[in-house]
């Protein structure tokens, strides 16, 4: 099979980047051919700025994908990132020339002007199903109303025109939460498939997770992860939880938050900046807990995945997609996002609970049920397997 895979990096690498580029090489490795067409935002000013207002249809990027279509003749196309150098219009023109379409919504841009669903610190839905004006006047999208303006001219002129629905064979979305927002915006219920993200397998660990006293942050510091809040939890327990031996928390990454919280000099916390994927790793699997306190619709985060998969327990925000992948854990591993008292409580109960190990081997087990590369290859093929055949019923009516 020959997948034609098209999608705009991101100016800071992120989860998305490392999924397209994941997914590429898990094709490749099953024996089909991938051609790539991945572009990127202008950095400039001006430019940038420029192609902003073509956001909704750029013309000439569809007319290079229709071109590239015709020159390699793809049995499927899939569609990442179209925000905001390939535009909506690259999918139209696929399905022009004949291309069965798949397009993997990684986050809530066809719902949101700023495609975090977050305002003001907090999950927001006000403009799901509706004209996203309100993104707009709040000024959703880099504070500016000018930008905004521009997303949720993309959003509603291709939600007017169909784009969507008329030229996509097939969406792949990443949990049943996901799946039901998009659906009350508005897209085709039966178009909408649970295709969750993959990580490599990392092997066993040498102790399980209760042998540690390490809590783990994985992530950039920053007020949409909720890090300021978990150290708010933090210090409302004194130089560390007890009763019980004293647990250590350590942060990995680094954000515009990094020198305000490590100001904060509290007791047990270390900062250990960025870290490669490897040594990522090796603490995962040497930890008690990873705690992910994030308070926006996460769309599937790669470290909660990486976490189950070194069988390490995750306590997460009850929030989104990510409450319902670690709800897979129990409901005793959630707590409301941005409650410094439940946090507290709940890392508290961490010191001494010998519940950890075996919400380790439910994690592990998760993983093997369903986030494995080979449960990703055979979702994926699936997938263009189905597109296909609707794509041949909608060209031969």
């Amino acid at each position: 099979m020959k997948v034609l895979q098209l999608h705009t990096r991101y100016r800071e690498p992120g989860g998305e980047d490392v999924v397209v580029a994941a997914e590429a090489e898990l094709l490749r490795q099953a024996g089909h051919e991938v051609v790539t067409h991945h572009v990127a935002n202008p950095s400039g000013a001006v430019e940038s700025a420029a192609r902003l207002a073509t956001s909704a249809w750029n013309l000439r990027a569809a007319r290079t994908v229709a071109a590239l279509a015709e020159h390699e003749r793809p049995d499927v196309a899939h569609v990442h990132n179209t925000w905001y150098a390939l535009t909506p219009s690259v999918v139209a023109a696929l399905d022009r020339a004949g291309v069965p379409v798949v397009v993997s919504l990684h986050n809530h841009r066809m719902l949101c002007v700023n495609a975090d669903l977050l305002r003001e610190g907090r999950p927001c839905e006000s403009c799901i199903g509706k004209l996203p004006w309100r993104g707009v006047v709040h000024r959703c999208y880099r504070d500016s109303v000018a930008s905004s303006a521009a997303s949720a001219l993309s959003i509603t002129a291709n939600r007017a025109a169909g784009t969507w629905d008329r030229h996509v064979s097939l969406f792949l979305v990443l949990t049943e939460f996901a799946r039901r927002l998009f659906a009350r915006g508005g897209l085709p219920e039966d178009k909408l498939v649970v295709k969750p993200n993959f990580v490599p397998d990392p092997g066993g660990r040498a102790q399980p997770p209760s042998a540690s006293r390490t809590l783990l942050f994985v992530g950039r510091l920053e007020p949409r992860k909720g890090v300021a809040q978990l150290l708010d939890a933090w210090e409302r327990l004194g130089a560390g939880p007890e009763p019980g031996p004293r647990l250590e928390l350590k942060l990995v990454g680094d954000g515009p938050l990094r020198a305000e919280l490590e100001a904060r000099a509290l007791p047990g916390v270390r900062f250990l900046g960025h870290q490669p994927p490897k040594e990522v790793g090796r603490l995962m699997r040497s930890a008690r807990c990873l705690l992910f306190p994030s308070v926006l619709y996460e769309g599937q985060p790669m470290v909660t995945l990486e976490a189950f998969a070194a069988g390490l327990p995750v306590f997460a925000s009850r929030l989104g997609g990510n409450g319902e992948l670690v709800g897979g854990l129990g409901e005793r591993w959630l707590a409301a996002p941005g409650d410094a008292g439940a946090w507290a409580e709940a890392i508290g109960r961490l010191g001494t609970d010998d519940a950890v190990d075996e919400a380790g081997r439910r994690g592990r087990a998760l993983y093997e049920e369903r986030f494995t590369p080979e449960a990703a290859g055979q979702a994926l093929e699936s997938a263009y397997a189905v597109a296909m055949g609707a794509n041949r019923r909608a060209h031969t009516r």
